[in-house]
């Protein structure tokens, strides 16, 4: 072979390598990156060919697919009570993606999932059309009823919780919004999507598991665990040194209380939550410090950037570097403490399960469309969040604010509740009108089945002395609990 002939020989055959290589590259390497691709209108079109796996709750899917007329996309998601369960399901939108559940379970939904090569396999020799799975929660639908329909049309929050399990019953959020509204690709899907987006009262955020907020009063719970635990005080019923009124240290601040008749001065832990005495608390968390405040806070779950449900909620913040007028404000739940409504129901439901804390879940199982479990999650510790000891007698300290103290909205005849509530002072000056709190557990013989939190912004639609937890939140943890309990019987 002439030396010109050899040189096109080798160089046509680095073309051939070349071309090898990149296919391989394309094939296998960015298989998956070009599959997903955000331009692959294919790979769209074919996860909308056939009908979705669905959502189930309480036994029945609260999810559908329906066919769609001139098209590329041959079926679009639909929801049931779309506002009630959006916090739960999330979306799922030819035009705009997915989120929540629909988004961390889309390839076991669109029947992609490896887990269904088998029946995916056999669908395949027989003709069948691919099904996608099923997602079945852990969400009671009475529960989540009672909560959606208790906020109504206010801007607030309700989380429920198993405390014995971390099983999430209930995750409600207001303003909501219908996810089948924007399901499609049509200009009425894009003008509900843009309608939502310019919401001020953004519908679409999911304050049970997104946003955060000051904790209010409700955070004494907190303050007195870390009291207990480190030995600031071991008799929750004994007098405490607590002057009323009390300096702030550093300060010529009076930390005052919500009413001046209430027995705050030197009142024991106890008659402290009942009355919930700024004075008592604010003082605990300043002779104890910010590290200790924290590290207990922290066994509760504050400061956890990687909570899932499996949607990830935002981190919950007891802050690291504080002052003394500032930690002692962090005991009473104001300062810089940040809080989700689901961190505070995780924070009552570890004292309602004797201080162990379960890590909260409401994903029970994924099936195959054949109904068979693919999955199941088992139940898990979290933390010890504090002693046995300690969570007694802080559910004796609950119980007692149910019975006779401020969170007696909460009770239930013939049950034992236990509550607390909160109400968050925000703004300079307390310009913006304060945050409603309540949290709570039902307990029976053989434990509780359910702790509540709920949070609720009034915004300027109520007077301010009509904003209280009891008042505006109560009622509403009292019906959740209710229909859990109705649930078991």
């Amino acid at each position: 072979m002439n030396r010109p002939i050899r040189h096109i020989a080798i160089f046509s055959g680095l073309l051939i390598l070349a071309l090898l290589l990149q296919a391989n590259n394309l094939g296998f390497k960015r298989a998956e990156e070009l599959q997903t691709h955000e331009e692959n209108d294919r790979v769209k079109i074919e996860a909308f060919a056939h009908p979705r796996g669905n959502i189930i709750v309480g036994g029945n899917p609260i999810t559908g697919s329906v066919a769609v007329e001139n098209s590329d996309f041959k079926y679009k998601r639909v929801f049931k009570n779309g506002p009630m369960y959006a916090p739960v399901t999330g979306y799922s939108s030819q035009t705009y993606g997915y989120t929540h559940l629909e988004a961390l379970n889309n390839k076991l939904l669109s029947g992609t999932d490896d887990r269904l090569f088998l029946q995916n396999t056999v669908d395949m020799f027989t003709g069948k059309k691919r099904q996608g799975g099923d997602v079945v929660t852990t969400i009671n639908p009475e529960a989540q009823k009672a909560a959606y329909k208790g906020l109504g049309d206010k801007v607030g929050a309700v989380v429920a919780i198993e405390p014995s399990t971390g099983k999430i019953l209930a995750l409600a959020s207001t303003p909501s919004y219908d996810p089948s509204v924007f399901a499609g690709s049509s200009n009425k899907d894009a003008e509900a999507w843009n309608k939502l987006q310019k919401d001020k009262r953004k519908p679409m955020v999911n304050r049970a598991l997104k946003e955060t907020y000051a904790p209010g009063s409700t955070f004494k719970v907190i303050t007195a665990a870390a009291a207990l635990e480190h030995g600031k005080y071991s008799d929750v019923n004994a007098p405490t040194d607590s002057p009323d009124p009390w300096t702030m240290p550093d300060t010529n601040r009076v930390l005052p209380n919500h009413s001046p008749t209430a027995p705050c001065k030197n009142a024991s832990l106890n008659v402290a939550m009942q009355h919930s005495c700024n004075n008592v608390y604010g003082k605990v968390s300043a002779d104890l410090g910010k590290d200790k405040m924290r590290e207990t806070a922290e066994k509760f779950g504050f400061n956890n950037p990687k909570v899932d449900t499996p949607t990830r909620a935002v981190e919950s913040v007891f802050p690291k570097e504080m002052d003394r007028p500032q930690t002692a404000m962090s005991g009473i739940g104001q300062s810089s403490v940040r809080a989700t409504p689901l961190q505070i129901v995780m924070m009552t439901a570890a004292i309602a399960n004797d201080g162990t804390l379960m890590k909260p879940y409401m994903v029970e199982q994924v099936r195959g469309a054949d109904l068979d479990p693919i999955e199941e999650h088992e139940p898990e510790v979290m933390s010890e969040a504090v002693s046995e000891d300690t969570a007694k007698k802080i559910q004796e300290m609950m119980e007692d604010t149910a019975e006779k103290g401020t969170g007696k909205p909460g009770r239930i005849a013939g049950v034992t509740v236990g509550a607390k509530t909160g109400t968050a002072q925000r703004g300079i000056d307390n310009e913006i009108p304060p945050l409603a709190w309540f949290i709570s557990y039902a307990k029976q013989g053989d434990g509780s089945p359910v702790a509540v939190a709920v949070m609720i912004d009034p915004e300027n639609s109520i007077p301010r002395d009509q904003i209280s937890g009891g008042g505006l939140a109560g009622p509403i943890a009292k019906k959740v609990m209710e229909a859990v309990l109705k649930s078991k019987k």
